[in-house]
């Protein structure tokens, strides 16, 4: 290429100043609305987050990109905006299982921003405790990994707790291997025993000949690692950030395809999307065919399940409460009708809520 021909970068770099200038005026011109809907909202007694709204916003921009930005950069830039914009109606106050560099503290962050007041709580009965007094606004609590299966102290939180499913969120987890010192001289590791399982053929081959220490979380055993030379910790890379530690491997776990699905809960339930999912949790009486009578009630409606799992009552010996997710939202005509005649065929069956679908990680 001849001089002449090539770019001129100091040109090229006056172009994205003047361009900079641009949006950060459209921003906050976009800033001083969101201020005016903070009013409204106020008056109104509106919601400060609407799973709905921020559904469509995020929906409208996918169409309206050309690229050559992927998706997913304008998606995180977007939940940053909305992020500021809670911070300029009301900050909100989200809960989740701590301490601080958890999944559910990066899955908190990836959802919500970095414009967000955080909570982080003991555990998880906590989180669901947290939003139903009205301590926080919101809680994001795990419900179901794609390789460990559901979550069995949310399952069970629900049984006891007054909250709505309002948002679901699904994140990739790359477990990694965070320690202050060089492998040949670690002798313990630690992390939550879900962890261990999802990490069980590297470990087998790699450390083979370490302890494992099974702790609440895997942010509590970055904590660990970070006080203790010899100690290692499996744990995220948001946890590497906060507590000082060395990713000494990355990537660990066994299956890269891993996927958990975390449920945001509160008081009110969004209003429908056109593409949502329904949460339910019921008993059936202890007698052959029960559950699959409410199966085929739900099927006959056209309501396609997503997930079923389930968990004792802990009421009565041989008792279960069964967890199903479907298709639709509450407000449908026919997800109503399906859930009245379901109900015939239950001791009990509870909404847990209604949500926009999550159809991609963040």
């Amino acid at each position: 290429m001849s001089e002449a021909a090539k770019p001129d970068l100091g040109a090229l770099r006056k172009q994205i100043d003047e361009l900079d200038q641009r949006l950060v005026e459209l921003l906050n011109a976009r800033a001083e609305v969101v201020v005016n809907v903070g009013k409204a909202k106020q008056a109104s007694g509106g919601q400060i987050y609407a799973p709905d709204r921020e559904k469509a916003v995020l929906d409208r921009v996918a169409k309206l990109n050309k690229g050559p930005l992927p998706q997913r950069t304008l998606q995180a830039i977007y939940r940053e905006l909305m992020s500021g914009s809670f911070a300029l109606e009301r900050p909100l106050r989200i809960g989740y299982l701590g301490p601080e560099g958890s999944f559910s503290h990066l899955a908190a962050m990836r959802k919500f921003g970095a414009s967000i007041e955080y909570m982080p709580l003991a555990d998880i009965r906590a989180v669901f405790e947290e939003v139903a007094r009205g301590h926080v606004d919101l809680g994001l609590v795990p419900i179901e990994n794609s390789i460990g299966g559901g979550i069995i102290d949310t399952m069970d939180s629900f049984v006891d707790n007054d909250v709505t499913v309002c948002a679901e969120v699904m994140v990739e987890v790359h477990h990694n291997l965070l320690a202050n010192c060089p492998p040949e001289e670690i002798s313990m590791i630690a992390s939550k025993p879900e962890v261990f399982a999802q990490c069980r053929n590297w470990l087998s081959r790699g450390l083979h000949k370490v302890d494992l220490i099974p702790v609440a979380s895997s942010s509590k055993a970055a904590e660990m690692a970070s006080q203790q030379k010899h100690l290692a910790a499996i744990g995220s890379t948001l946890a590497a950030e906060l507590y000082g530690l060395k990713i000494v491997f990355a990537n660990i776990e066994d299956t890269a395809n891993n996927l958990t699905r975390f449920f945001v809960i509160g008081k009110q339930m969004p209003k429908p999307t056109g593409s949502d999912k329904t949460a339910l949790m019921f008993t059936t009486a202890h007698q052959s065919g029960a559950l699959v009578d409410v199966l085929n009630v739900l099927s006959s409606h056209g309501l396609n399940m997503t997930n079923i799992d389930t968990r004792p009552s802990k009421r009565r010996n041989w008792e279960y409460y069964f967890f199903v997710d479907l298709e639709g939202h509450v407000e449908q005509p026919n997800v109503a009708a399906g859930l009245e005649e379901a109900r015939k065929h239950c001791l009990e069956l509870h909404v847990l809520g209604s949500f926009p679908r999550a159809t991609t990680a963040v």
